[in-house]
């Protein structure tokens, strides 16, 4: 977030701001798989089911990063190997996701994977006085993965 932050739609002040309490209860309701390097967390991304009756089918992609260093190896396909794993395993049959219109390297990966792009919300995000458009996406968890070829 800190290096990137017009790729994000979390603020880092946001989070910081978080109680200890509150991030360690909303990760344990969540599923994050994270890439390491000895102790350097390198990659992370989220999945979070939807609550509620009429939409525990759905499920959110969420805080995908890979590190600088760790790109071009294969650990975002990985994550999201494991996060679409995750997500047919517990019988999720549509993941959503969003990114910051003009990130094209997360569209391609994506893409990979099956996601498609479903629409686009205007000035989704305010950084200062710029706006950022979101590009929102879906992927159906019951389809197989594409991504074979990406890594």
């Amino acid at each position: 977030i800190r290096c990137h932050p017009l790729l994000f739609r979390i603020a880092e002040d946001d989070e910081a701001a978080l109680p200890l309490e509150r991030t360690v209860a909303r990760l344990a309701r969540e599923y994050v798989v994270g890439g390491v390097d000895g102790e350097a967390l390198l990659g992370v991304g989220g999945l979070t089911r939807y609550e509620g009756v009429k939409l525990r089918h759905r499920a959110l992609l969420w805080g995908m990063y890979v590190h600088e260093s760790a790109r071009g190896r294969g650990l975002a396909d990985a994550i999201v190997e494991a996060l679409v794993a995750e997500a047919r395993v517990s019988e999720i049959e549509q993941v959503v996701l969003t990114i910051i219109a003009g990130n094209q390297r997360a569209i391609r990966l994506y893409e990979r994977w099956g996601c498609r792009q479903y629409g686009l919300e205007p000035r989704a995000v305010k950084v200062g006085r710029e706006y950022l458009d979101e590009i929102l996406m879906v992927l159906a968890a019951g389809q197989e993965p594409r991504a074979s070829g990406g890594r």
